[in-house]
């Protein structure tokens, strides 16, 4: 350090190189330095403002916990049924699934989704849905738990792997758990013994392509109406007062109104919007 008076250039070739060379090069250290700590202090005050202010404006989102095969398969069937990209939030634990995500122009947070601290940042307590595709079903269980205890209202859907830990998902909280590995081992069995069946299913599983299942109110002019009435779909059930009735039920005979029917019809392709950069920045 120079200009203390401790030590002093005294020769002339000294003294030229203080002043063309060690000056300027520490006036240049202090500005990087303070201009970095004002753009650090900047970033973090920009950044609580936004985080603030997205979670006061995030209300009945959908959290998806686990960002892997499973947890993309359900962000692209949230975003073909017309739910918007910023009412999707996805939690994951690997960098590289976050990182994903964020390209998708979806809110995402890495961590563990057992913590309740990191369960709160993504407003858990306000959401509608939350969806648990976990590799394993501990995992799952206890993120079942700790989402149950946070947000008693929420509707959860969580994935289990082993058909015998479905009695405890359920007991965990879960309102629909969805076996992948029994699912899988079904539709390949279908596939074996009545190709056709298992190509249907498959097709129904499916997303903008073929057929897809769709849950949908009776329309005004469905009032009175028998389910096999409806023109260019086909009802396979119907939702009546919270119990589900399938279309062989004699009890649905004609439609009410405020019935629910789930219906299958003919996919309809569905292309998301283009996200630009501005959009895609969190």
């Amino acid at each position: 350090t120079t200009g203390y008076g401790d030590i002093t250039p005294v020769a002339p070739h000294a003294r030229l190189i203080n002043a063309l060379i060690i000056t300027p090069l520490r006036i240049t250290f202090l500005v990087l330095l303070v201009g970095t700590t004002l753009e650090m202090l900047a970033n973090e005050g920009r950044g609580g403002l936004l985080d603030s202010a997205w979670r006061k404006r995030m209300r009945n989102h959908t959290v998806v916990i686990g960002y892997g095969t499973k947890g993309r398969s359900a962000v692209n069937t949230l975003r073909n049924h017309d739910v918007p990209v910023e009412k999707i939030v996805v939690i994951d634990s690997r960098p590289s699934a976050v990182a994903e995500a964020n390209r998708s122009g979806l809110a995402a947070f890495e961590g563990d989704a057992t913590r309740r601290d990191l369960l709160r940042r993504a407003e858990i307590s306000k959401a509608r849905e939350v969806v648990i595709t976990l590799n394993r079903d501990d995992s799952a269980i206890l993120t079942t738990l700790t989402v149950r205890q946070l947000n008693p209202r929420c509707h959860i859907v969580v994935s289990g792997r082993e058909d015998e830990n479905l009695p405890l998902l359920r007991e965990s909280g879960a309102d629909a758990v969805v076996t992948s590995a029994d699912a899988v081992g079904r539709l390949l069995g279908l596939s074996s013994v009545n190709p056709y069946v298992g190509t249907v299913v498959d097709d129904l599983l499916s997303s903008s392509k073929g057929m897809e299942v769709v849950q949908r109110m009776v329309s005004e002019s469905e009032v009175g109406a028998r389910p096999a009435d409806i023109q260019n779909e086909r009802v396979l059930a119907v939702i009546r007062n919270d119990v589900l009735r399938n279309f062989y039920d004699p009890s649905v005979g004609q439609l009410q109104a405020g019935d629910v029917i789930v219906v299958v019809r003919k996919a309809v392709p569905r292309r998301h919007e283009s996200q630009t950069e501005s959009d895609l920045v969190r």
